[in-house]
């Protein structure tokens, strides 16, 4: 079996009909440390033929939703503006058709391009970010547009205690002198994030996944892995209690297959899609 169509398994709806419309955004001239990212969305999609659009443990398939994806944005790799530009235009235009975007890194700096579209249509706009690394340096280098520098920006556009953060488990002393005083930050765990069922009730909440929050041992295809991280069930359980949220922006990033030749991390990644899919269906 082949995934002739190249799309994520069970997402070949019509644009028209969709209620979550999937897009890639494969760019990673930022990496701080080992490249490869750009490559993460289209080995999803190769792979998700792997995986059944059913799932278990939550009773649901894919083939019942209707779910679009758009493909990847190509994008400008000398240019992180450029970048960010095209993948807010193509955020936004998703957002003013009433649908749901869902990208795919790509590493972590494709966030600010999504959030500031969703910041544009929602003002009052709260993060959860899940991540091995606080990504909170106001500059990496020199560079401000960074993937070390992400939530920073993040936090120009929404203020503070606006970001919540978990898993964190690596920065520099700077970040969490910053996070003190910023955002609300649960390092090393996931622990807390049932809570967000009442504190982010009725709010609009963008939801980021640094795919290295999971540990290495799981999740090796990343360029930048951490040990101490948590496992897969872990996390998915976790994600499981913000059912209930108003999620308006989401997306999963920091995928490297080529660092990990057994093809597992690819494969949790395209479990990960399909739990998450399903998950945010009414």
């Amino acid at each position: 079996m082949e995934n002739e169509k190249n799309v994520f398994i069970g997402c070949d709806s019509d644009y028209d009909s969709a209620g979550i419309v999937i897009f890639g955004a494969p760019f990673d001239s930022t990496t701080s440390y080992r490249p490869g990212t750009r490559f993460g969305s289209s080995a999803i999609r190769r792979e998700s033929f792997g995986i059944e659009t059913y799932s278990l443990k939550q009773d649901k398939d894919l083939t019942d939703y209707n779910i679009f994806d758009s493909g990847d944005i190509e994008l400008c790799f000398g240019s992180p503006e450029r970048a960010l530009d095209d993948i807010e235009e193509r955020a936004a235009e998703i957002l003013r058709d009433g649908k749901l975007p869902f990208m795919l890194g790509g590493e972590h700096l494709v966030t600010l391009g999504a959030v500031r579209a969703v910041k544009k249509k929602y003002d009052d706009l709260y993060i959860i970010q899940l991540d091995a690394h606080a990504d909170l340096r106001d500059d990496y280098l020199g560079q401000k547009l960074s993937h070390a520098c992400v939530m920073r920006r993040c936090h120009e556009l929404v203020g503070d205690g606006h970001i919540f953060q978990f898993g964190i488990r690596s920065g520099d002393r700077d970040e969490f002198v910053f996070a003190k005083d910023h955002t609300i930050m649960n390092p090393h765990s996931l622990d807390g994030m049932e809570k967000l069922a009442d504190t982010l009730a009725g709010k609009n909440v963008y939801l980021t996944i640094d795919m290295d929050v999971i540990d290495p041992s799981e999740f090796p295809g990343t360029g930048t892995p951490e040990a101490g991280g948590v496992s897969y069930n872990t996390l998915l359980d976790a994600l499981f209690t913000l059912k209930g949220l108003n999620i308006t922006g989401i997306d999963i990033n920091e995928l490297s297959p080529h660092y990990d030749p057994s093809g597992r991390s690819t494969a949790l990644a395209c479990k990960l899609l399909r739990e998450l899919l399903l998950m945010l269906q009414k």
